[in-house]
């Protein structure tokens, strides 16, 4: 059981992840991992195995220039977590500082070139933990996938598979997608987004420090 966790953890993570040759490579031993894993039920499964059809079929420009499209254009898609609770804020700066010396405290050594609150590191991360602790976080920034997972749906994209799967895991009930309504964005409509207020101001995440309340 510990074993096919962290494997479902790696390969959700590597799913998310900017696609490259090699992780094409792995795509068939990724779908096994999905079809075998008993966290998911078989709509969970289904979705992230169109999404490896998806991320196999044609050619690997392709692949990188939707993912491009989809997650490095707004924040209503970022993958960075705390971009959603603190936006550019000093306050996300010591959130990452704050999730770094968890990962440090676990024996987790973050690379030079990732960020701590990147969904596909906080998986790696998880998939060195127990389930108890890996679900009670997932619970905790439920409501940040949650919101991930309804813009990619709004969206038509098949990537919105990860984020059922990681909100079934933590508990919670699926997006409903039928009650998502599709949207249409500009471009510029797409780069405002980085101006825009946090989504979850002052909500609760791993490592996140308290509010600070306002002095006179």
């Amino acid at each position: 059981m510990g074993e096919a966790i962290l494997l479902l953890f790696r390969a959700l993570s590597a799913l998310l992840s900017y696609p490259s040759r090699d992780m094409r490579a792995a795509l068939p031993e990724i779908a096994e991992v999905v079809r075998t894993a008993t966290l998911l039920t078989p709509r969970e499964q289904r979705g992230l195995l169109d999404l490896i059809d998806e991320l196999g079929g044609g050619n690997l420009l392709e692949a990188e220039e939707r993912y491009v499209d989809l997650f490095d254009r707004g924040r209503a898609l970022s993958l960075h977590l705390f971009e959603h609770l603190h936006g550019d804020s000093r306050d996300r700066g010591e959130a990452m500082v704050e999730l770094k010396r968890i990962y440090e405290q676990a024996g987790f050594e973050l690379s030079a070139r990732e960020l701590p609150d990147y969904l596909p590191v906080v998986l790696e991360y998880l998939s060195c933990r127990d389930l108890g602790e890996a679900r009670a976080m997932l619970a905790d920034c439920a409501h940040i996938l949650t919101t991930i997972g309804r813009a990619l749906i709004a969206r038509g994209s098949r990537y919105a598979a990860v984020l059922q799967a990681l909100i079934v895991i933590a508990g919670e009930s699926p997006i409903d997608a039928a009650k998502v309504p599709p949207v249409q964005e500009k471009p510029e409509a797409l780069d405002r987004n980085w101006a825009e207020e946090p989504a979850f101001a002052g909500a609760p995440m791993p490592g996140a420090p308290p509010a600070r309340t306002p002095t006179a």
